[in-house]
């Protein structure tokens, strides 16, 4: 039997990613802990995340999560990043006058601001609700997802990636930013797969027959790509 590991360090919106999990692959052992042993046996580790990002590295750090995610990451399984799980992997956050990360990616989660406007009109913050997410690289856990499909968000801060080659999915909202990065067995996402009805479980059934290879990133000539 397949096994998962949902890290729980207090913080995550854990019962609607496991339940969603056993949605898509009846099959599928979901451990939802935060035990060492358990994560580390586990095929596929998911890290989740809402809340403030200074709470959740604190709890993190605390727990041991840390080393978890490290390890977890580098022994080559499949592992799945969702929400502040994303933001988590970047080296450093303005959230709560500023928060150093996992630096698992290299970048920053930046404020959307308070004056977000797009063709005039203000947005509100947090980026709250249904949105495109426009598909800049051909990878496994796009398998079955049209291009542009809409997503659950809701969060202030946004990810801001250094390296292009790393971007494998953007959304905009008053402007452009990155909401799912791809580096070699990791997949990280801003939105909730588990809240986004037929497309984030989709995302969620490819992540759980992944094996953790990537194709190769060929950036995509996408005519849904926002613009800058």
């Amino acid at each position: 039997m397949s096994s998962v590991a949902v890290i729980d360090y207090g913080m995550g919106n854990l019962h609607s990613v496991a339940k969603a999990l056993e949605f898509v692959e009846p099959g599928v052992e979901v451990r939802v802990t935060a035990d060492p042993a358990l994560v580390a046996s586990a095929d596929r580790v998911i890290l989740p995340g809402v809340g403030a990002i200074r709470d959740c590295i604190a709890e993190m750090l605390r727990l041991g999560v840390d080393k978890e995610v490290a390890d977890a990451i580098n022994s080559g399984k499949p592992f799945l990043g969702i929400c502040v799980g994303m933001q988590a992997l970047m080296q450093h956050s303005e959230e709560n006058s500023g928060v150093e990360c996992l630096s698992h990616f290299s970048g920053n989660v930046e404020y959307f601001g308070d004056d977000l406007e797009e063709y005039g009109d203000r947005l509100k913050v947090p980026h709250m609700g249904w949105n495109e997410v426009a598909q800049m690289t051909d990878h496994p856990l796009w398998k079955d997802i049209e291009d542009g499909s809409r997503f659950y968000f809701v969060h202030s801060y946004y990810v801001k990636a250094e390296q292009n080659e790393v971007v494998s999915g953007v959304c905009r909202y008053g402007k452009t930013f990155d909401v799912a990065l791809a580096r070699d067995n990791v997949f990280a996402v801003q939105f909730h797969p588990e809240k986004s009805s037929k497309a984030g479980l989709q995302l969620l059934k490819n992540f759980l027959n992944w094996d953790g290879q990537p194709e190769p990133a060929v950036l995509t000539e996408n005519t849904l790509k926002p613009s800058s």
